[in-house]
């Protein structure tokens, strides 16, 4: 063992090239792995979500003092650390591998992605400069062109990963300033302070709040984003839209985007993406999609007519991480034009300099705001080599199945109410009994937040709850391949009993 290292437990874990170093990580790993499946089998099983709500969950995980404790002095054997793990962190989990958690798009990743994810975490790849993770760049080059591909965007097409969907808009947000408006307002440079006053980007009121804050993060006026209302299934149609962009031009105001949602976060709603492509172009907008969840669709042959017209944006986020059944963390931007990205990222730090420009390697940090990133794409390359794009697609088409059967149930029901027929996998509806059927509005919404919760600690299944026009629903958002039609009676027969209860609670409440 070398005498330059630290005295710390399990020295042999620290140097590869130590005796006994691939002894001592086979054990780790087996020992991670056998805590890993212990959660799996039992906690992760046995109830979606873990009871106790956050002051209880503080109390639990921090102890007395409600604070965090000091950083070790000392380290511990592996042993102990997973030890802690287990009492600490494994029975405070949200569970999306619980075959009835129907939760926001949290859905349990598939066992390829994991193990690409694994994999990954080894190899220790940077996504930055080509030299700091060579095949890291290759990967993503070709797993972004199959995001493309599947989104129908055309040759020239480029995509970058991020962390997530709020990433991408953001990124997709600063495209459209640096490219577009700046062309719209014919400027030499870059638009910047006095540039952006005036400047209208317009959405429904369904879409991601990543859009307002990334217009507020890219220097832009709180009434730059123009809220649209959107129809009575919660889409955006372009003749409101329309309506909106010639009065705020007769105002002076400078239009310059669309941002669209394909499967928006409360309802699944897909906005009416081919006449607003057409609207966008006729007005000469940029047309982002937020298609962070939805985009997914395009895997299904059979589902895949519920998101039209992707391929006519200029822009499109979309989340692995969401409905390809990802392990965190992965979303993607796809631009229709490679330069465009390198017109609003690209920098030329002098310690990036290549010592061969004549090789001109792929250097991803021109592409992103981000600069070091993880091996992302890996996990998804894998996963879909694993499963195919028709495997991945039949999983789409479960959930969108389990949907409408949801739905059914819940229209063919005298106590519950259906928000709107779903048009991807998430199901909005309320459960309103005989008992609070009379009840003014905020009653009904009290008593949904107090089913939900009911349901929480009860632990059959999990829902989450939003607000729809101002009433409180609950929310199935269906991307669990987990799940049966047993799991939706189930939840549907959870909530019936538990009813009475929550409604004499609310009643001495």
């Amino acid at each position: 063992m070398r005498d330059d290292l630290p005295a710390v437990p399990d020295p042999a874990l620290l140097d590869v090239r130590a005796d006994g170093a691939r002894d001592a990580l086979e054990a780790l790993v087996a020992d991670t792995h056998r805590e890993a499946f212990d959660w799996l089998f039992d906690r992760a099983l046995a109830r979606p979500m873990h009871p106790e709500a956050y002051p209880a969950s503080r109390a639990q995980f921090f102890g007395p003092s409600d604070t965090p404790s000091p950083a070790p002095r000392r380290g511990a054997p592996a042993t102990d650390v997973l030890r802690v793990f287990r009492e600490r962190v494994a029975p405070m989990t949200f569970n999306a591998h619980h075959p009835a958690a129907f939760s926001y798009f949290t859905p349990p990743p598939v066992a390829m992605s994991v193990a690409g994810e694994t994999l990954a975490q080894w190899l220790q790849q940077g996504v930055d400069v080509w030299h700091a993770g060579p095949v890291g760049a290759f990967v993503e080059e070709e797993v972004t062109r199959w995001l493309a591909d599947l989104v129908g965007m055309p040759a020239r097409a480029w995509g970058v990963l991020t962390s997530g969907g709020v990433m991408a808009n953001l990124m997709g947000l600063a495209v459209a300033r640096e490219v577009h408006l700046r062309a719209v307002l014919q400027l030499d440079g870059p638009p910047r302070g006095r540039d952006l006053d005036g400047a209208r980007v317009y959405a429904s009121d369904q879409t991601h709040f990543s859009v307002s804050r990334g217009l507020d993060v890219l220097g832009f006026s709180p009434e730059t984003l123009h809220v649209v209302a959107s129809d009575e299934r919660f889409r955006l149609r372009a003749e409101p839209i329309a309506a909106a962009i010639a009065a705020d031009r007769a105002a002076g105001c400078t239009p310059f985007a669309i941002s669209a949602v394909a499967g928006s976060t409360n309802t699944g709603s897909v906005d009416d993406i081919v006449a607003l492509a057409s609207l966008a172009r006729r007005e000469g907008l940029w047309l982002h999609i937020d298609a962070a969840y939805g985009g997914a669709a395009r895997l299904s042959a059979r589902d895949a007519c519920r998101v039209p017209g992707l391929n006519l944006a200029d822009s499109v986020t979309i989340d692995p991480h969401k409905w390809f059944f990802q392990a965190y963390d992965i979303g993607a931007l796809l631009v229709r034009r490679r330069e465009d990205l390198l017109a609003t990222f690209s920098r030329s730090p002098e310690y990036y300099a290549s010592s061969r420009p004549q090789d001109e390697p792929l250097n991803w940090y021109e592409y992103s705001i981000e600069g070091t990133r993880r091996f992302r794409a890996l996990k998804l390359w894998m996963s879909w080599q694993h499963l195919g794009t028709e495997g991945l697609g039949g999983l789409i088409e479960h959930n969108d199945d389990l949907a409408s059967y949801l739905a059914g149930q819940l229209r063919a029901a005298d106590d519950f109410e259906l928000a709107c027929e779903p048009e991807l996998s998430v199901v909005c509806f309320r459960h309103v009994p005989a008992a609070i059927a009379d009840r003014a509005q905020p009653d009904i919404d009290r008593y949904q937040a107090a089913l939900q919760r009911a349901l929480e600690v009860d632990g059959s299944a999990w829902v989450s709850v939003t607000t729809l026009r101002g009433a409180m629903y609950l929310r199935a958002g269906i991307v669990n391949p987990n799940a049966t039609r047993a799991e939706i009676d189930l939840l549907l027969g959870a909530l019936r009993r538990l009813s009475e209860r929550v409604v004499e609670d609310l009643d001495h409440g």
